[in-house]
Formats: C-alpha cells, structure tokens, sequence
C-alpha cells in the first residue's frame, strides 16, 4: 500500500526514514538529513531536501554514493572499461524523462555519450541520474504520478509528428511558418484547444491558434498566456510548445471542476517566432502589438514564395492583420512558460526557476580589412592581419561580458573571404551579438566591445566597417507578475529561484503593451536547446502545470 505525504510527516523518525529507505543505495543519511525539515508541502520539496543534503556532502561522500551503485547488468564488458576510466559504476536511471522504461538502443546511445565525458562532468551526471532514480523510486512508494505532465508530454510527442519537407524524413523536426506542416500542427491544437473546453477557438489573420476560456461574467478583463508553434530547423520539442500546453491542460482542469474564472484566459499558440522562413521574426505576438509590418509580405522564402503568397495558400487575410492588435485596457497581463534553454536549472537541481528580465540584445556585422600578403616573406611585425585583430577581439568579448552578471557576448560567425594557408588574411568578416538584462548594461558592454574594436584597428593598422543589424529592448519582469510567479512556485515547496532569460521570447513583444512574467522549467540533457536533444521530464511539466494553477486560482482571488 502507498505511503502518504501525511504519514510521512507525523511519522517518528526511525518509521519516517524506513518509508524512505533505499531510495539511494547505501546512504541513509541523505533521507535523514532531509527528514530534518519536515514537515513537507509536496514530495517534491522532499525530492529537493535529499538532493540539498547531496550537494551539501563533500567530495569523497558524492563519489562513495556513486560507487555504492550496483554495476549495470546490460553492459558488462564495456562497464568495466567504463568503471576503469572513471572510477565508478556507469549509472542510467531505468525510466526515462516520460517515466517509461528505456528501450537497449537507448541505454546504449545514451553510454556512447557518456563515456567521453571529461570526468568530472561524467561524476555530476552519475550524481543527476540518482536523483532521478530516487525520484522514480519515490513515485512508487507513495503512488504519485505526474497525470497533467504524461499528457502534455504526449502531445508534444503527437505534435512532433509533423515536419517539413526534406527534414520529415531524416526523422528531424522542422516547423516553418505555414508550411503543411505549420498548418497541420495549428490544426492539432485546435481540436486539443476544444476537447480541453475552451469556449472558442480559432486561427487569426496571421496564423496564431487562439483559444479562450471564458469568465463568469462577459465584461471581466482578460488574461493572455502561450507561446509559439513553430520552430527553428532540426529542432527539438519543447522551445515554444511547453507554454501553450501547459495553459492547454489548466483550462482542462478548470473545464473538468465545472470552474469559471472572473477573468477570461486567452491561451495563444504563435504561428512565428524564429524568423527561419522569412527574414522576421515574432509575426505571431508582434501582429498583437501593432508591430506587424505590410513590407514583409513582399518577402521571399529560398524557393521564391512570398509571405503574401504563402498566407493566400493558408486561407489568411493580409488585410486583416491590423485588426489583431489588442487593446492593453482589456488584459490583466501576459505570462509565458518556456523551457529554460540552458544549463543553469540542470547544474543546479531546480525543476522551475522565475524570470527577472528577458535580456536587450545588440548585433552587429563587422569587416576588418587590413592587407593580404605572403605568409612566408612578409615579417611577423611588418604584418597587416585582418584576422588577427578578429582573434584578438573575441577574446576581448569573452572576458569583458564576464565582467557583469548575466551579460553574454558572442561571435558565432567568423570568415575569412577567399582565404588561403600560405596569405596573411586581408580582409576578415564576423558578427558581434551583445546581450544583457537591462538596455544600460547592454550598451555599457557594446560601448567597451566596440572601444576595443577601434583600439585593436588603430594599433595594427586596419581598416573596420560597422553595421547594426539588430537592436531588441531588453524586457524586465513585471514586479507584480514576477512576484505572482513567484508566490506560485513557492506553494509548491520548491526555493523560488530568479533568473534572466538570455534568449527571446514573445513575451519581450508583449512587454510593448502589457505587463509580463516568465516561468522557466529545467531542460535536460545539460538544458540543450534548437538541438534533438532537447528534453524535460513529465514530472518537471507536472511542477509547471502545478504552478500555473496556483498563479491563476491566486490572480482569481485578487480579481474583483
């Protein structure tokens, strides 16, 4: 028979820690450390305790929990020469991130990818795989499965099912803006959006899928969530998706307790934010703003159709785009879940983290010309090298972002043109992207970059071109929403963590016109993202959904 929370937490000590005995081999300690803080709220803030007494452990006590695994069965020979290269057992929890048990391909992709791994980020990932085997084994003794999270991940896996063409059938996911398959998925949510109970649903002007779930009283204001359904090329399946699911299964529940909010959910599937198509991005939210612009229609994909073409073909009315735009006075606000898109949840054991500020971004595009010469005869001091200055600048990027918190610099594109091994490079091209949580740290960092830019090119004796590509207003949690998160989170037992968001969002469109908060939920895989690696667990997006129900039936009791 299943134990319960309540059980657990009126137990004496030695009945409590047997109910969670062996969820770790061979350390009782970590179940007893943790039992220190009952009583609990959720299991998972006694997940969250016995990961805490983990991490609080020293070096030696993390690698005796590591070796005190059992050796796999199902690699015998190669666990050895996996055990004699990392000095531990090689760990795999039995169930993957659906709860479902991993097929031997998957065990055995999942070893190839591992066992050239430095050694001690091998160790970290050892040590997150038990904590997924404790999560696993604690579902079991106390019955809990994640219901709302399995759903939501099968949608994301019935979703996925639909790519473009070319990528379909290498088993990549591809979604582009209103391709066979763009349309397809917008009619998939439709009919999820109805079997949930929305009230109505339909496809806009621009493509978005828009459902609403209405109030108690026609004239209450409105509440607007989702996020976007398309996606970048050979994508993974969360980045986007989660944050119209997510709302999707809330308004289920609600439907299902026969419940009416005093305010009306407007949950929004974006037809566009990745720009991979044409060359614009956040069509979807920005046509919500005002922000949608009548040249881009003109635009061309790489065979030659333009948007207007492409919207004719989809049934859409250019013409009626300028009708979407949304009257702030009617909505309470906008929030918005989305995968976290990086590492920091993952290295830190935390299923769900709150957005502080979607980050400004500069970018630019930069020739450096200087003067392409002999590689053998010309000195090393007489040399005008183009590239060399690009080198010295990246470097100069990469330590003046790590300088501030939370800013980041890149350069992700870097060429020589028409460049040969035996010439001294004349002419060196690269782009700069500069982003941070506010617009005066932002330009802070490009002033320096772009200082150092002019400084390196006067010492050697080049030539530069600039020219800004991009220019995106950083977008700052709103105090009340972000604390609305926040309080949302907290309910759950969780440690309310706060963080920026490096990428963008729609939500930083929607900040142009109403208030806006983000709810970031881990990634796995070290948090990859744009990737087929990129992964969650059902037990992560239960968390989510949880929190979301605990925003909405909060902003129920502050609505009049």
């Amino acid at each position: 028979m299943a134990h319960t929370l309540a059980q657990l937490n009126s137990a004496p000590p030695a009945a409590a820690a047997a109910m969670l005995e062996g969820l770790y081999e061979q350390a009782p300690w970590i179940a007893e450390s943790a039992l220190r803080s009952r009583p609990f709220r959720s299991l998972a803030e006694l997940r969250q305790r016995m990961r805490q007494a983990v991490d609080e452990a020293d070096a030696e006590t993390r690698l005796a929990l590591v070796r005190a695994h059992p050796e796999p069965a199902h690699l015998p020979e190669r666990g050895a020469a996996y055990r004699e290269r990392f000095g531990f057992p090689f760990v795999l929890a039995p169930q993957g991130p659906r709860g479902t048990d991993l097929t031997r391909q998957e065990i055995a992709d999942e070893f190839a990818r591992r066992q050239d791994n430095p050694p001690e980020v091998e160790l970290q990932e050892a040590l997150h795989q038990l904590h997924r085997i404790a999560e696993i084994r604690l579902q079991d003794r106390f019955g809990e499965a994640p219901a709302i999270g399995n759903d939501i991940w099968d949608w994301g896996e019935r979703l996925a099912a639909h790519s473009d063409p070319g990528y379909a059938e290498k088993g990549q996911l591809t979604v582009t803006y209103l391709t066979d398959a763009h349309r397809a998925c917008a009619g998939l949510l439709s009919q999820w959006m109805r079997d949930c109970g929305f009230d109505e649903v339909g496809i806009d002007a621009v493509g978005n899928v828009v459902g609403r779930y209405l109030a108690d009283r026609a004239d209450a204001p409105t509440l607007m969530t989702g996020s976007h359904y398309d996606t970048v090329r050979n994508a993974g399946k969360y980045d986007g998706r989660l944050g119209i699911f997510v709302p999707m299964a809330c308004v289920r529940e609600l439907s299902r307790a026969g419940r009416r909010l005093p305010y009306h959910l407007e949950v929004i599937g974006f037809a566009e934010e990745e720009g991979q198509r044409y060359r614009a991005t956040f069509l979807g939210s920005g046509a919500l703003t005002g922000g949608f612009r009548e040249e881009w229609l003109a635009q061309q994909d790489a065979d030659g159709v333009s948007m207007r073409e492409a919207m004719a073909r989809a049934g859409l009315r250019p013409e009626d785009i300028p009708a979407l735009r949304r009257d702030p006075a009617r909505y309470l606000g906008f929030v918005e879940i989305h995968i976290e898109q990086g590492p920091v949840l993952y290295e830190m054991g935390l299923p769900l983290a709150v957005v502080t500020s979607i980050n400004g971004c500069l970018r630019y595009q930069v020739q450096v010309s200087g003067l392409a010469c002999h590689a053998g005869t010309t000195p090393m001091d007489r040399r005008r090298d183009a590239a060399a200055a690009a080198a010295e600048l990246v470097l100069y990027v990469e330590r003046r972002a790590a300088l501030d918190g939370d800013s980041v610099g890149t350069v992700g594109m870097l060429e020589v043109p028409g460049g040969s091994i035996n010439v001294v490079p004349g002419e060196c091209r690269f782009s700069l992207d500069l982003r941070a949580p506010s617009d005066a740290q932002r330009d802070a960092l490009a002033r320096d970059v772009l200082a150092e830019l002019e400084a390196v090119c006067r010492r050697r004796g080049l030539r530069y071109a600039l020219e800004e590509t991009m220019r995106a207003a950083a977008a700052p949690s709103d105090p009340a929403w972000q604390q609305r998160w926040e309080r949302a989170v907290d309910a759950l037992g969780l440690p309310v963590h706060r963080m920026p968001s490096g990428a963008g969002h729609d939500a930083m469109k929607l900040h142009e016109i109403m208030p806006q908060a983000m709810l970031f939920v881990r990634g796995q895989n070290a948090g990859i993202s744009h990737n087929p690696r990129e992964s969650t667990t059902s037990d992560d997006i239960q968390l989510a959904a949880q929190a979301m129900l605990n925003l909405l039936d909060n902003l129920a009791h502050e609505t009049p």
